[in-house]
C-alpha cells in the first residue's frame, strides 16, 4: 500500500509541473501512465486528457459517489430525449419486455444474453442518485437493479480489457460498428465498471423503470454526469479500444462535442 501511495503522489507532482509547463507536458505524462481517453483528437483534446488523468490519479478508485436517502427523492424527474420510434420496440414495450435480451460480448470469457426476468432474479441493489445533466437540472431518485460488475463477473472479463461500450436498442444490425450513425451509446472506463455504485438499473422509485427514463434498462453511472448513463440497453461490448466503433471518440454524444469523461 505505501508503494502504491509513493508512485500516486510523484504522479500526482510530476502532473502539477506537467500542468505549469504546458498541456503537452501533461499529455505526454498521461501517456506514460495508460489514461489518454479516446476523445484526445477531440475538440479540447489536450484538455479533456490532462482532465480525465489529473481526476483519475487523485482520486480514489473506492471513491463513492454521494448518495440520499427516500425524503431527498425529487417530486418531479425531468428527462431528456424520447424512446426510440421503431415497431420492434413498441412490441417490446406493449410486450412488457418479455422478449428483450441484453447481449454482453467481446473480450469475455462466456458471452452471454440475460432476459430481464433473468437480470430481476440477480442479487439486487437499490441506491438513490443525484442525477445531473449537462445542460444544468438535475434530480434525485432511487435506482433499482443488479451492479454492472456482478454482470461482469458472470461473463468473465479478459485481463486486456479497457473500455465497457453500451449500446441502446436504436443500434443498427448491420455488425459494423463503425457504422453506428443515429445510434446512441456511450463507454466508460474499467475503474467506473467495477466501481461497486455502478448499476444496470430496471426500476426507479419503487416502480419498473419508466419508458422516457431508459425501459426496460439504463445504466447509472452516478460518478459521471447523467449524460453518461446510457438508456433502453440492448448490449454490452466489453473492449481494449473504441477506435473502431462510429467516429472512434468513445460515445455518440462526444462525437457533438460532450466530453467523454465526465466526471463529477
Amino acid at each position: 500500500m505505501t508503494e502504491i501511495i509513493t508512485r500516486r503522489k510523484l504522479i500526482a507532482a510530476g502532473f502539477t509541473a506537467a500542468g505549469a509547463a504546458g498541456l503537452g507536458a501533461a499529455v505526454r505524462l498521461a501517456n506514460r501512465y495508460g489514461l489518454i481517453p479516446p476523445d484526445h483528437n477531440h475538440i479540447f483534446g489536450s484538455g479533456e486528457t490532462a482532465t480525465y488523468a489529473a481526476l483519475r490519479l487523485f482520486t480514489s478508485h473506492h471513491s463513492r459517489a454521494r448518495e440520499f436517502t427516500r425524503s431527498d427523492i425529487s417530486k418531479i424527474a425531468p428527462v431528456k430525449g424520447e424512446p426510440p420510434k421503431s415497431e420492434a420496440y413498441n412490441r417490446l414495450l406493449s410486450g412488457g419486455f418479455a422478449d428483450w435480451r441484453l447481449r454482453i460480448d467481446g473480450l469475455v470469457d462466456r458471452p452471454s444474453s440475460f432476459s430481464l426476468a433473468e437480470l430481476k432474479r440477480l442479487p439486487s441493489e437499490s441506491h438513490i442518485y443525484h442525477q445531473a445533466c449537462e445542460e444544468g437540472w438535475s434530480f434525485i431518485a432511487e435506482c433499482i437493479g443488479v451492479r454492472l460488475s456482478n454482470i461482469l463477473n458472470l461473463v468473465g472479463v479478459l485481463p486486456q480489457a479497457k473500455y465497457v461500450v453500451f449500446f441502446g436498442l436504436d443500434l443498427p444490425d448491420t455488425g459494423d460498428l463503425r457504422n453506428v450513425i443515429g445510434a446512441k451509446w456511450n463507454s466508460i472506463d474499467m475503474d467506473d465498471a467495477w466501481h461497486p455504485q455502478t448499476l444496470l438499473a430496471y426500476g426507479m422509485n419503487g416502480q419498473d423503470l419508466p419508458t422516457r427514463h431508459g425501459a426496460p434498462l439504463r445504466l447509472r453511472v452516478p460518478r459521471q454526469l447523467g449524460g453518461k448513463s446510457t438508456k433502453y440497453l440492448s448490449r454490452i461490448l466489453v473492449a481494449d479500444t473504441v477506435n473502431n466503433i462510429g467516429k472512434g471518440y468513445g460515445g455518440s454524444g462526444v462525437e457533438h462535442g460532450f466530453s467523454w469523461y465526465a466526471g463529477i
